[in-house]
């Protein structure tokens, strides 16, 4: 509950600011196009419903109290972010504030260099990110909406599909020269590097090469991809990576592809949101936005 006493009228408050920020009584009710009884009166009325003094009466003047300072500081941000929120809601009335939680490095390697072009595009809408590797109910976490990998299958959500996964094997020059790959058969008794939510990205590259049956090889599990990136550059194996992240390292030259690449994976990225909050303008307004992205 919010107590009356503890939520003074913003008369009184939007009196105390100018006064403390003003420094006078009189550049307080020249500033606010008040009379300085009124601000005085005002002023009065705020420290009898706190109970306390802010200020000392010295010569027809208001001297701020150490407490009249400790509380200027919080009701002078409180009244910029009403101040900032009102215009942000006149400038932009579709604006709002969306909490998105996103696979790690597909937030940083994907989601934020296109988020400028809808922050551009929608400058009322802010966006909060949180990382997040496994599924959670949207009832349990504070969550307007999930980017994540796999099936449409979230419990109780609705679900966009932004796109399928297509995988790219890649090696540093260094490691593939010590080490050349011409045909499927001989990554055999290579170090492929895995990640454990993908258990069988592995089998589908190596469908995707046109091999049944992959040969026999060693697996060393990373939990991320940009470690697996890192591992890779360093020659410790072959990583397997999604074409969007593969296509980066690649044109900067510091892992070269193997094989033919980007085969289908087994899964795709799905924006997918609370059935209850689909009126959401935020959340209609990256909707709509994330539909005509290209990956």
């Amino acid at each position: 509950m919010r107590h009356r006493r503890f939520l003074p009228n913003l008369s009184l408050l939007l009196a105390f600011d100018a006064v403390m920020r003003e420094g006078s009584v009189t550049r307080a009710a020249a500033d606010i196009g008040l009379t300085q009884s009124t601000i005085s009166r005002l002023i009065q009325n705020l420290e009898e419903q706190l109970s306390l003094p802010l200020f000392i009466r010295h010569r027809k003047r208001l001297v701020p109290t150490e407490a009249a300072h400790r509380y200027y500081r919080d009701i002078s941000a409180a009244l910029d972010l009403i101040q900032r929120s009102s215009m942000s809601l006149i400038a932009n009335p579709e604006g709002g504030t969306l909490d998105l939680a996103v696979l790690p490095t597909f937030g940083t390697r994907w989601l934020a260099p296109r988020l400028p072009q809808f922050l551009s595009a929608h400058p009322g809408v802010s966006i909060n990110l949180t990382t997040k590797f496994s599924r959670f109910s949207f009832d349990a976490e504070p969550f307007d909406a999930v980017i994540y990998y796999g099936q449409d299958d979230w419990p109780d959500a609705a679900h966009l599909k932004l796109f399928d996964e297509r995988l790219t094997a890649c090696a540093s020059a260094s490691f593939l020269a010590q080490t050349p790959v011409s045909t499927p058969a001989d990554l055999g008794g290579m170090v492929l590097l895995l990640l454990p939510t993908r258990p069988d990205a592995w089998a589908a590259w190596f469908r995707g090469q046109g091999v049944s049956v992959p040969p026999q090889v060693n697996g060393m599990m990373i939990d991320q991809f940009s470690m697996m990136i890192q591992a890779a550059i360093s020659g410790m194996g072959i990583a397997l990576l999604p074409d969007y992240l593969a296509r980066v390292e690649i044109a900067e030259g510091r892992l070269c592809p193997v094989l033919t690449p980007a085969v289908p994976g087994n899964g795709a990225y799905w924006l997918a949101w609370p059935l209850r909050k689909k009126e959401l303008k935020p959340l209609q307004a990256f909707r709509n936005w994330l539909s005509t992205t290209q990956a």
